[in-house]
């Protein structure tokens, strides 16, 4: 008996276990001596001193992610102080290890146990280390620990009864994982049994697909990745070919693999070009994934494209022009499609999940970068792995239609019509990035927005648009009777024009908040996984000092700041002076000007006022959180 007790209680040392429902026993430990010292101890008769009272007020679910408030306490022995009292929910199952969720105690109305309320949130999606809850059957039990004059008082239970339920209670719903070699769906289900007064989970796979062979599989479009890579090498070798021809010094090429039509950067880029009637020889090579066929006829077109080209312009990640070298009097321009600079991307990202190898030629025979603001120069360098000289901070064309009065009205007028839901409603756009390390295992984790409450709350006054990243692998199931709430917005190409009739934007850890601050408009950053996304992803600037608007860490307060928004003007005017080194709707005409005057743009370093002020090169003060020394 004494060795199975021992080994008990070297289970609790390490926080695997402390009782279960077989051993029905109470452990008291003291807390300078440890765990083995309650073998010394008076024992508590679980049946009356440690009785366990509890209720649950509230069990909520939102696809995987459950929300649960009540109260519980020893019956015998009130307290006062919430630091002696912990709560907890325990996992167990047949298949592993416990898993323990801490609950936070809340204040309980009732004098004798103030201390005895408390309120959890668990989201199954990611509770097994990142992943969904591995399949199996799970009893969820309530723990709870007091400290006493003699040492800890352990115990655990059932839930106990849930107010106002008078039936078994049954929820079922779906999880979802991504990754670069496994999609895994899985389907999970809650029963609560009134007379046991008990809470099981369920968690099995439905499915769990390679993305890899599916793709190799796909006959809808798309080229395998063994044949991207054997049409990379044949490009390559048409180029060398082409490249003993001379270099066209009018030719422009536009080449991108995330968009088929002339939008974006190369928009107006192109309308600039045509409506100053310029010379130049103008070429689109579009398509719309870098998985997207391409055939041998359009490799061999594209690489005398890139070999004799005077210019060419890419927007995005474009794998085919990496191991390529880049032509003396020719130059490869990424006017990338994103502005600022905000997580961390390309060889920031060295050693980081997802992150380029050492050895990756990836973006590195750039000649020419474009950025919004030479504050940035040097993040974008350190991203692309070319020099800083090779970025030029000239402004990004797309951010010109924030100060063209008659074009913005024009766009508002168009989406008008296309969007006849907005009318009358104050509209919010809900604009956040992926997780996960890259195309193949994006997605959003849906079960973070409760959709009923904010519905419930806002409906009858605003529209919600839901622009999620085309990464994005997962979709939103949203019910029927919320359709005249929410619109998936997603496959409207132009984000830019939906900021346009936007009242309000919620965002994370995108870029889309760059753009959005040149309209002086209330945002809301909403991020509940700000640590976890952390942990895989870092910031070039500390998060809570940049943000250019409020922080949400849940549903609740995200509501509360969208009926109550807010703008910190100083915060903002520090934020786009930063960012932009020209606020003059111009950025387009000065990137043709250096098409047609060989890119000749002096340098300047960063000046300092006599009181101490650090001044960017065009006179404006740069934040605490924008200088390099920080």
């Amino acid at each position: 008996m004494l060795q199975r007790l021992k080994r008990v209680a070297r289970r609790i040392v390490y926080g695997r276990r402390v009782t279960t429902n077989a051993d029905q026993q109470d452990l008291i430990t003291d807390s300078s001596n440890g765990a083995l010292d309650f073998l010394n101890s008076p024992r508590i008769d679980h049946d009356a001193e440690s009785l366990i009272k509890r209720q649950v007020t509230k069990l909520d679910f939102n696809s995987s992610y459950l929300v649960i408030e009540g109260a519980a306490w020893f019956e015998k022995y009130p307290e006062k102080d919430a630091e002696r009292i912990v709560k907890s929910l325990i996992l167990i199952s047949d298949i592993g290890p416990e898993i323990e969720i801490p609950l936070v105690n809340k204040k309980f109305n009732n004098q004798k146990f103030p201390a005895a309320g408390y309120k959890g949130e668990v989201n199954f999606s990611t509770i097994s280390e990142g992943k969904p809850l591995l399949p199996g059957t799970y009893e969820i039990q309530l723990q709870v620990k007091q400290y006493l004059d003699k040492g800890w008082l352990i115990r655990r239970t059932t839930i106990g009864q849930i107010v106002g339920a008078d039936q078994n209670l049954n929820y079922t719903t779906k999880m979802t994982s991504y990754s670069a070699k496994s999609n895994k769906t899985y389907s999970l289900i809650f029963r609560y049994s009134l007379a046991s007064q008990a809470l099981n989970v369920t968690s099995y796979k439905l499915s769990d697909v390679d993305p890899l062979e599916n793709e190799f599989t796909d006959n809808t479009g798309l080229d395998s990745a063994m044949m991207r890579a054997l049409k990379r090498r044949v490009l390559k070798f048409w180029y060398r070919w082409y490249s003993l021809q001379p270099v066209h010094k009018k030719q422009i090429s536009f080449v991108s693999d995330s968009r088929v039509t002339i939008s974006g950067n190369f928009e107006f880029i192109y309308q600039e070009l045509k409506r100053r009637d310029t010379d130049f020889k103008i070429s689109f090579y579009l398509k719309p994934s870098i998985k997207t066929k391409k055939s041998w006829k359009e490799v061999r077109t594209l690489a005398k494209a890139i070999a004799t080209s005077r210019y060419v312009i890419i927007d995005d990640f474009y794998p085919l022009v990496y191991p390529l070298h880049i032509r003396e009097n020719s130059d490869l321009i990424q006017v990338w499609h994103a502005v600022g600079a905000f997580k961390t991307f390309g060889y920031s990202r060295l050693g980081m999940p997802g992150g380029p190898k050492i050895q990756s030629l990836n973006h590195r025979n750039y000649t020419k970068a474009l950025v919004s603001s030479h504050n940035i120069a040097d993040k974008y360098a350190e991203g692309f792995g070319i020099a800083t000289d090779k970025v030029i901070p000239l402004g990004i064309p797309r951010t010109d239609v924030f100060f063209d009065e008659p074009k913005k009205q024009a766009i508002r007028e168009r989406l008008a019509n296309d969007l006849p839901f907005i009318k009358d409603k104050k509209v919010i756009l809900f604009a956040p990035t992926f997780r996960g390390n890259g195309q193949q295992s994006a997605y959003y984790p849906f079960e973070m927005l409760n959709f009923k409450e904010i519905y419930e709350a806002l409906h009858d006054d605003y529209v919600f648009l839901l622009k999620i990243h085309p990464f994005v692998q997962n979709k939103p199931t949203l019910p029927y009777e919320y359709s005249d709430f929410y619109y998936d917005v997603s496959d409207y190409r132009e984000i830019n024009d939906l900021l346009l009739v936007s009242d309000q934007l919620i965002t994370d850890y995108s870029s889309v908040c760059f753009e959005y601050a040149l309209l002086n408009r209330p945002m809301i950053f909403f991020a509940p996984d700000l640590a976890d996304y952390m942990e895989s992803r870092s910031f070039y600037f500390d998060y809570f000092d940049f943000i250019p608007g409020s922080l949400a860490e849940n549903t609740n307060d995200l509501i509360k700041q969208l009926q109550h928004p807010q703008v910190s003007q100083a915060k903002l005017d520090g934020f786009v002076n930063f960012f932009f080194d020209d606020l003059d709707g111009q950025s387009t005409a000065r990137f043709v000007d250096a098409l047609e005057n060989e890119f000749e743009d002096p340098n300047a370093d960063n000046l300092v006022t006599d009181d101490g002020l650090e001044l960017s090169e065009d006179g404006k003060v740069i934040p605490d959180w924008g200088k390099k020394n920080q």
